[in-house]
């Protein structure tokens, strides 16, 4: 099947033929101001013209999944250095109405300051959205994003892929407040703070806060060669 695409270089559409019926959906997670946010598409063609969905898109025949969800991504957000990771396959025979199509789903963690999102070529909207307003999306797009969810809880409390998701130089509250938010629990600052400087990954700087209305706070940077070291001895991230 013959599908057409920009060319990233020259900004022109360009013909190649896609695997029709293997897809790909992403769930792109940010965080802004204390809240975690999820970005979706508004379709501005097809049979779901003005509906919201996850973005994705069609796989060239030509190149690997994995390649195919970094090549999507980056016509959405302009950049390719972005943490990405596979969840699964969601094959349902009814999840799209005109015939048996796959989607393989990934979710994404971005730094929201970083990137200038903008709506791809089929696309009449990009927005982003905090998880308790999440409309009703396409096809099984709902259930893709409570599993990237899931996944998420699970995999902060081991690894930390969160720190994806903060400014590079970021305070302790920040950083409890992004916890607070994935993990749908609400935490004893001083208890956070204890544990957390424990376990020995930030660096404090020599820095606080700029232009705030409250009492500066000290910045943080995640050091990632100790969490390397702790990672071979067996360390756990459980809060």
């Amino acid at each position: 099947m013959l599908k057409k695409f920009i060319d990233k270089e020259s900004g022109k559409k360009v013909e190649s033929t896609v695997m029709n019926a293997i897809t790909i959906d992403c769930v792109i997670f940010g965080f802004d101001q204390g809240s975690l946010e999820v970005l979706l598409v508004q379709h501005g063609e097809g049979i779901r013209k003005g509906e919201w969905g996850l973005p994705g898109g069609w796989i060239k025949e030509t190149e690997s999944i994995d390649n195919a969800a970094h090549r999507l991504l980056g016509e959405l957000t302009g950049l390719d250095d972005i943490y990405l990771e596979q969840l699964k396959a969601f094959g349902d025979p009814e999840r799209f109405p005109l015939g048996r199509v796959i989607t393989i789903g990934y979710y994404a963690l971005v730094k929201r300051e970083d990137y200038n999102i903008k709506a791809g070529s089929t696309a009449a909207d990009a927005k982003w959205y905090k998880i308790a307003d999440i409309p009703n999306l396409i096809y099984d797009h709902n259930e893709i994003l409570q599993y990237s969810l899931a996944n998420l809880r699970t995999r902060i409390k081991v690894t930390p892929i969160g720190f994806n998701l903060l400014p590079e130089k970021f305070t302790l509250f920040e950083l409890m407040k992004l916890y607070e938010e994935i993990l749908g629990v609400e935490m004893d600052k001083s208890n956070f703070r204890r544990k957390i400087l424990h376990m020995k990954l930030l660096q404090q700087l020599d820095e606080k806060q700029k232009d705030v209305s409250h009492r500066a706070a000290k910045l943080y940077i995640f050091d990632q060669a100790i969490y390397e070291k702790l990672t071979k001895k067996g360390f756990n991230f459980e809060f």
